[in-house]
């Protein structure tokens, strides 16, 4: 995970990247504030803003590139956002690359008995409702908004993993009341519901994450998430022979003021 901000740029300061690869595994790229254009050689594409969520699945190979349009560079501004890398098991590494839109009112929004929590579903299953975004394997991804002093009870389930990022403001989390604050992350234990609590004066905004465990090996290098070094060797063989997609002729580039 590599939280992108929350920072105000000056004009001419935002900046994103060029054309790269990705082979198996998806990124999942969530924008606060701010706007990134997205490009890649499978066709998909498009502006993520507004609370959007661009869920790549890059599986046997793609291109794609990342970057803030002209107008943000050049006015600067507000931009935060989270980009998630999202393993794949070993069968579907090599799938057929796909992309997904999902904006923010496309989301599934949930909140607290008493109103003092919101939580938007990007994607899993909560209390019966789902999230758009569709996974090779059981995840759940949401961003809760909890008020000072109000409480977040989600149903989580057992055999899933559980984390808690906080984007904003500080609190409690789990049922022990542990104090969390920006910036960092929980692992919360074992059990079937995740408890985060608000602080005195702020909301808390917080990342839940979690997912059931694929439990292989896992081998990275650079954009390549494989399980063993003969699948990076071919991955990198595989780029540099053009077999993992080409660039676009109308294709983005950065904009370099």
């Amino acid at each position: 995970m590599d939280q992108m901000g929350e920072v105000d740029y000056a004009p001419g300061e935002p900046r994103g990247t060029d054309w790269h690869p990705h082979r198996g595994f998806e990124t999942v790229t969530y924008m606060i504030d701010g706007t990134f254009q997205h490009q890649d050689s499978h066709g998909g594409g498009g502006l993520i803003q507004d609370g959007a969520t661009q869920w790549m699945t890059a599986g046997g190979g793609i291109l794609h590139i990342e970057t803030p349009p002209e107008e943000l560079v050049m006015r600067g501004g507000l931009f935060h956002g989270v980009q998630l890398w999202v393993n794949l098991p070993a069968k579907d590494k090599m799938v057929a690359p796909r992309y997904q839109s999902i904006e923010g009112d496309k989301v599934s929004l949930l909140s607290s008995p008493d109103g003092g929590a919101l939580l938007r579903l990007i994607a899993g299953d909560v209390a019966g409702h789902r999230g758009p975004g569709a996974t090779y394997t059981p995840i759940t991804v949401a961003h809760a908004t909890i008020a000072p002093g109000a409480r977040l009870v989600v149903p989580w389930r057992p055999d899933f993993n559980a984390l808690a990022y906080v984007l904003a403001g500080s609190g409690t989390a789990g049922s022990e009341a542990r104090p969390v604050q920006k910036g960092q992350l929980t692992v919360l234990g074992p059990g079937d519901t995740v408890t985060m609590s608000g602080g005195t004066t702020q909301p808390l905004e917080v990342l839940l994450l979690g997912g059931l465990p694929i439990r292989e090996p896992i081998a990275t290098y650079g954009p390549f998430v494989m399980n063993n070094r003969t699948q990076l060797m071919q991955a990198m063989e595989d780029f540099q022979a053009g077999r993992l997609g080409t660039i676009p002729a109308n294709g983005l580039r950065p904009y370099r003021p």
